[in-house]
C-alpha cells in the first residue's frame, strides 16, 4: 500500500529531481531508488546527515567534494569470482580509494560534524593498494614499464627489434621507391609491411599479407624482416603474459579487501545522498523539520474506552464497504438513521513517537509543492502559491472543502510529500519553524488510476483502495483521502464518508480528506478532534486563489458563478428554491466569516508592521541614549584629567614657593599658600565639587499642558504631551507612533 501511495504522490518524480544534485553516479542511482525509511531512529540519522552536510556545504569553499569516487560495483563483483580486472578498472579502484580518503580528511577536520566523523571512521582506504596501482597503471589504462622488471626488459627488447625493422624497411624504401604505392611503413596482422604497387610486387621479394580493395596495392613483408617480425611477435606475447600476471596480482589484492571496499561504497553513497538532500534543500529554500508529539493533551488516559467507542464505527464502515464492493451496481447500504449512534467524544489514538514531549501544533507555514516549484523553475510553470498548514495536537481529522480546481488535491499531495520528505531526512519547503509528527505510513487515495487499470468503476476503485488503507493504517499513520465518498449516490456516499472519517479519527494519527459533501462540514461541531479548512475563492475574478483557510468550511459558488456569467435569472431563482434558503443562509454566514477573517488578517498585518516599526524606533532611541551617556562620561573624564594635570602643575609651583617661604621668617605666608592650594583643588576638580542641580530640577515648577512639546533629556528626543501630570507626577507623551509614560522631573521645557 505504501508503494501505491508513493506512485499517487509522484514520489519518483521528486526522487528524479533529487538525483540531479548528487555528486556521483552512485548517489544519483541511490536517489532515484529512494524509499522512505520505516524506523524513526533511521529518519533521525538521515536528518542529522543532511544538517551536517548542509553546514559543511555552507562553510567549505566549493562545498563537500566527492572527486575521484567512482562506481566500482562491477570490478568488485568480478574479483569476487576470481576474475581479472582490466587496467582501467584498477585505476577506478585507486581513484575511489584516494577520493574516499580525501573525503574522510575533510570531514575529520571540520567542526560540528560528530555524526559524519563517526560515520567515516569506518572507511578503510588502503593507501598501499592505491600506490601499487598508481605505480603500475596510468590514467589512460596503460600498464607502465615499471610495473615489473621483466616487463621493462621485454619492452626494451621490443623497441630494439622494432628499431631494427624500421631501419631495414627504410633502406628498402630508399632503394625501391619506384615500386612503392606509398612511402610509409604500416602493419597487417601485427607484422610490419610495405604498400607495393601490384604490378611491381616482384621488385620487393617477400610475403604478401593483404591487398587493397581495388587490387592496385599489395602489402608485402620483405624477406629481410621476417625473422625480426617473428621475434617481435614472440616478445609481444611474452609482454602480454607479463601484463596479465601484473593485473591478476593487483586484482588479487583488491579481492583481499573486497568486503571493506563494499562497505566503502555504501558509506560514500550514503554521504553523497546526504549531499544531494542538502543541495536540493538549498535550491528549494527548504528548512529542517522538527518531529513533535502530535498526541492530544489527554492522550495518556486509558485508550480502551476509545476503542470501545469506535467499535460500532468499525463494524459500520466494514458493512458499508463490503456491501458496495460485493455488488457495485446494486448496493444495499445502511441508512444513516439506522446506524448506531457514535460518541460525541471521539478520542484521538495515542502515539509512541516523542511521547515524552508535550503535545505541539503541526506547523507548516508557506508550504510549497516541490514538484510545482521545479516545474516553475525548469518548465516555465505558473507561480507556486504556498499554503499554511496549522493543525492543533488534539485534531485527528481535517475536512477540506471548496470549489473544483481550487487546489484541494494539490494541498493533499503537498502535505503528503512534505511528510515523506521529512521522513526521508530531507528538508521541507516551508518557513521556519517546520514542526510535524513522524508518520510510520503515508497512505493515500487520490485519483482513480488503479481503478481504471482494473476496469472498475471509479467508486469501486476507491473503495478497494480505502479497504487496503484501513488494513495497513496504525495510530501513527497519515491518511490522505481525495473526494471521499464520491462516485456514487450522494446520500450513500456521504454516509460512507462520515462513518469512515469517524472511524479514522480514532484509528489514525491524522486524516486529511477533501469533499463536496456538506454533511461532513458539521462534524467539527460534533467532535473536538475534527477541523474544517477551505480553499479560498475570489468572488470578483470567479477563480480560486489556491490559498487555504482554516477553521471555516468552504461554501458553494455554483449559483454565484452562474449569475456572474449571465445565466438566466429565472432559472437561478428556481435553482435557489430547490437548494433551499437554509443553504443560502449558510453560504452567507460562511462568506461573512471569510470577510471578517480577511479583515482581521489585514489588521494583524498592519499591527505587525507597526510593532516592527516601534521596535526599530525603540532600538534606535536606546542606541542614541547610550551613545549620549557615553559621550558625557568621556567628556567628564577628559575634563577631570585636564584639571588634575593643571592642579598637579600648580602644586609643584606652590611647593616651590613654600620651600622658599620655609627658608624665611613668615609662617603666615606658608599657611596662606596651603589654603590657596586646597581652594584651587576644590574649584577645578569636578569629583570634589558638589553635583549641580539638573536643568529639570531647576525647572520643577514648570507644569506642561496637553499638546505642549517638551524635551526628554534621557531619550534625547522631543515629545508631545498627551495628558496632564497625575498625583504621582507622571504624564503620558507620544514619541512618533509610540505612547509612553514619563516622570515630570525627567522633562524640560523646549
Amino acid at each position: 500500500m505504501q508503494s501505491e501511495t508513493l506512485e499517487l504522490l509522484e514520489w519518483s518524480r521528486l526522487c528524479e529531481h533529487l538525483s540531479t544534485f548528487a555528486a556521483t553516479k552512485l548517489g544519483a542511482v541511490a536517489a532515484r531508488q529512494l524509499v522512505p525509511p520505516d524506523r524513526y531512529d533511521r529518519t533521525l540519522e538521515l536528518l542529522t546527515q543532511t544538517k551536517e552536510v548542509s553546514w559543511l556545504e555552507s562553510t567549505l569553499l566549493g562545498g563537500l567534494t566527492m572527486e575521484g569516487i567512482q562506481d566500482i560495483t562491477v570490478p568488485l563483483k568480478r574479483v569476487e569470482k576470481n576474475g581479472m580486472l582490466y587496467a582501467e578498472q584498477l585505476w577506478q579502484v585507486a581513484t575511489t580509494l584516494a577520493g574516499a580518503r580525501n573525503l574522510r580528511r575533510i570531514i575529520d577536520n571540520a567542526d560540528d560534524c560528530e555524526y559524519l566523523q563517526a560515520f567515516v571512521s569506518e572507511l578503510r582506504t588502503y593507501p598501499e593498494l592505491e600506490q601499487d596501482i598508481y605505480r603500475c597503471i596510468d590514467e589512460s589504462g596503460t600498464v607502465l614499464d615499471r610495473a615489473s622488471e621483466k616487463l621493462g626488459q621485454l619492452r626494451a627488447s621490443s623497441r630494439q627489434v622494432r628499431d631494427r625493422i624500421y631501419g631495414i624497411l627504410q633502406n628498402i624504401m630508399q632503394r625501391k621507391s619506384a615500386a612503392l604505392q606509398e612511402n610509409i611503413i604500416t602493419q597487417r596482422s601485427d607484422r610490419y609491411v610495405l604498400s607495393v604497387k601490384a604490378p611491381q610486387k616482384d621488385k620487393i621479394p617477400g610475403v604478401v599479407h593483404d591487398a587493397s580493395s581495388t587490387g592496385m596495392t599489395v602489402f608485402v613483408e620483405p624477406h629481410a624482416i621476417v625473422t625480426a617480425n617473428n621475434q617481435l611477435r614472440q616478445l609481444a606475447k611474452q609482454e602480454q603474459a607479463e601484463i596479465e600476471i601484473i593485473l591478476r596480482q593487483l586484482s588479487g589484492q583488491v579481492a583481499e579487501v573486497g568486503e571493506d571496499l563494499w562497505r566503502l561504497l555504501a558509506i560514500v553513497t550514503e554521504i553523497d545522498l546526504a549531499i544531494a538532500r542538502a543541495r536540493y534543500a538549498l535550491w528549494l529554500g527548504a528548512n529542517a523539520p522538527t518531529f513533535i508529539n502530535f498526541a492530544a493533551p489527554d492522550a495518556a488516559t486509558d485508550i480502551e474506552s476509545n476503542q470501545k467507542e469506535s467499535a460500532s464505527q468499525s463494524s459500520d464502515v466494514d458493512q458499508l464497504l463490503q456491501s458496495e464492493s460485493d455488488d457495485p451496481g446494486n448496493s444495499q447500504l445502511v441508512e444513516p438513521g439506522d446506524r448506531p449512534a457514535t460518541s460525541s467524544l471521539l478520542k484521538k489514538p495515542a502515539s509512541k513517537i516523542n511521547a515524552d514531549l508535550p503535545p505541539a501544533q503541526l506547523t507548516l507555514r508557506g508550504l510549497k509543492h516541490p514538484l510545482l516549484v521545479w516545474q516553475q523553475q525548469h518548465e516555465q510553470g505558473r507561480e507556486v502559491v504556498p499554503v499554511d498548514v496549522l493543525i492543533a495536537p488534539e485534531i485527528s481529522v481535517v475536512v477540506i472543502t471548496g470549489p473544483n480546481t481550487g487546489g484541494k488535491t494539490a494541498t493533499l499531495k503537498t502535505f503528503g510529500l512534505a511528510a515523506l520528505m521529512a521522513k526521508s531526512g530531507m528538508f521541507v519547503p516551508a518557513r521556519e519553524p517546520v514542526e510535524l509528527p513522524w508518520f510510520d505510513l503515508v497512505l493515500a487515495d487520490i485519483g482513480d488510476e488503479q481503478s481504471l487499470q482494473q476496469n472498475l468503476s471509479t467508486f469501486s476503485g476507491h473503495i478497494k483502495r480505502i479497504g487496503r488503507i484501513l488494513t495497513a493504517a496504525t495510530a501513527e499513520s497519515l491518511i490522505l483521502l481525495d473526494e471521499v465518498g464520491a462516485g456514487t449516490d450522494p446520500t450513500e456516499g456521504s454516509a460512507i464518508a462520515k462513518a469512515l472519517l469517524e472511524y479514522l479519527a480514532t484509528h489514525a494519527c491524522l486524516t486529511v480528506a477533501t469533499t463536496h459533501f456538506g454533511e461532513l462540514k458539521t462534524l467539527k461541531y460534533n467532535h473536538a478532534c475534527f477541523e474544517n479548512a477551505a480553499v479560498e475563492f475570489d468572488d470578483v475574478k470567479l477563480a480560486p486563489t489556491y490559498r487555504l483557510q482554516w477553521g471555516i468550511p468552504g461554501r458553494s459558488n455554483a449559483l454565484a458563478i452562474a449569475a456572474r456569467l449571465g445565466f438566466p435569472a429565472e432559472i437561478l431563482e428556481q435553482a435557489q428554491d430547490h437548494v433551499g434558503f437554509g443553504s443560502a443562509e449558510l453560504n452567507t454566514v460562511i462568506a461573512d466569516l471569510e470577510g471578517q477573517r480577511r479583515k482581521h488578517e489585514d489588521k494583524l498585518k498592519q499591527a505587525s508592521k507597526l510593532l516592527a516599526q516601534t521596535e526599530h524606533l525603540y532600538v534606535e532611541i536606546s542606541k542614541k541614549a547610550a551613545k549620549l551617556k557615553e559621550s558625557e562620561r568621556e567628556l567628564r573624564q577628559n575634563q577631570e584629567i585636564e584639571v588634575t594635570e593643571a592642579i598637579k602643575q600648580a602644586k609643584k609651583e606652590i611647593a616651590r614657593v613654600i620651600r622658599k617661604l620655609q627658608k624665611g621668617d613668615s609662617p603666615e605666608a606658608v599657611h596662606f599658600a596651603e589654603r590657596r592650594v586646597q581652594e584651587l583643588s576644590k574649584r577645578h576638580l569636578p569629583s570634589q565639587q558638589p553635583q549641580p542641580k539638573t536643568q529639570s530640577q531647576a525647572q520643577q515648577k514648570y507644569v506642561p499642558k496637553v499638546g505642549d512639546r517638551v524635551r526628554v533629556p534621557k531619550l534625547g528626543q522631543v515629545v508631545q504631551v498627551l495628558s496632564e501630570p497625575t498625583n504621582a507626577d507622571e504624564l503620558s507623551v507620544r514619541l512618533g507612533q509610540m505612547k509612553m509614560t514619563v516622570a515630570l522631573r525627567d522633562i524640560e521645557k523646549v
